[in-house]
């Protein structure tokens, strides 16, 4: 992570001031080893401030996203889509629906130069660790979120209320609150099973009057070829409006890539149960 700050630090002053080559990090890095460690967490947040004012300064002019997509998945239903059985995890006290990520569509410009700390997240990681838990087993929680942030937070970062990784996982942590979708599944009837089944209209004429009408349901196909429900991506407006009205809305540009597709309406899915001691075969 020191590198690669250094590494990104000097390409944001290169860019800015068009006076700092990246040949002189050598000599950069050896001076900061000689700092004390007082000196680079001051260094620290002062790079992230000035990449936080570089975000809102470009965002005045050139924030191109309309649309945001807020993706909860299940996490039974994404285990079961991982044939390799070291692969997953459902960490002990995760036992409902978490979150995939909050991915605005067709940001063309993110901030790059604006890296993610465990200490930006630090207040919020207990919540996070409950709602937004890492599934793979190669990749730590944090490494999840420092992705999310990289990838999708830094490009949402344009808008005010997104402008920094703390911002960013709180709003989503309040949404994650806001759609309460596994009880209100539980309420309707629905809920997890080895043997029932359900349809895909059967699920919309329970959701639709909470998460509004640009939503979709996706599923995964398991080791036995079944359609195993998985996740819920709900299209939201960049205030966070249900729905949006944008005309590239719900093409699926700058979603994050995923194994799921639309459950078929014509064919029955399955809501599996959570297994934490064997979360790739909850029914087996």
């Amino acid at each position: 992570m020191f590198v690669s700050l250094l590494t990104d630090g000097c390409w944001f002053h290169s860019h800015l001031l068009g006076k700092m080559r990246c040949s002189v990090l050598p000599l950069v890095v050896a001076l900061l080893l000689l700092l004390p460690p007082v000196a680079m967490e001051t260094q620290e947040n002062d790079f992230k401030d000035g990449c936080q004012g570089a975000a809102l300064q470009d965002g005045e002019h050139d924030c191109t996203w309309s649309c945001i997509i807020f993706t909860l998945q299940w996490p039974g239903g994404f285990c079961a889509s991982l044939f390799n059985e070291t692969l997953c995890r459902i960490p002990d006290g995760v036992t409902g629906w978490t979150i995939h990520g909050l991915w605005p569509q067709h940001a063309q410009r993110c901030c790059s130069c604006w890296p993610m700390f465990h200490s930006d997240v630090q207040e919020l990681e207990d919540e996070l660790a409950e709602y937004w838990p890492s599934l793979l087993t190669t990749r730590s929680r944090f490494q999840f979120w420092k992705q999310e942030w990289s990838k999708h937070g830094a490009c949402a970062a344009c808008v005010e209320g997104f402008n920094s990784p703390q911002k960013y996982f709180q709003i989503s942590l309040k949404l994650r609150q806001s759609f309460e979708i596994q009880r209100i599944l539980e309420d309707a009837g629905i809920t997890p099973s080895c043997e029932r089944r359900y349809k895909v209209a059967e699920v919309q004429s329970v959701l639709t009057p909470h998460v509004g009408d640009q939503y979709e349901i996706q599923c995964v196909v398991d080791h036995r070829d079944r359609q195993v429900w998985f996740q819920v991506k709900i299209q939201m407006s960049r205030d966070l409006t249900l729905g949006c009205s944008h005309p590239d809305a719900g093409s699926g540009t700058g979603s994050e890539p995923s194994p799921g597709h639309p459950c078929p309406p014509e064919v029955p899915f399955f809501y599996f149960p959570i297994n934490h001691q064997q979360p790739e075969r909850p029914c087996d």
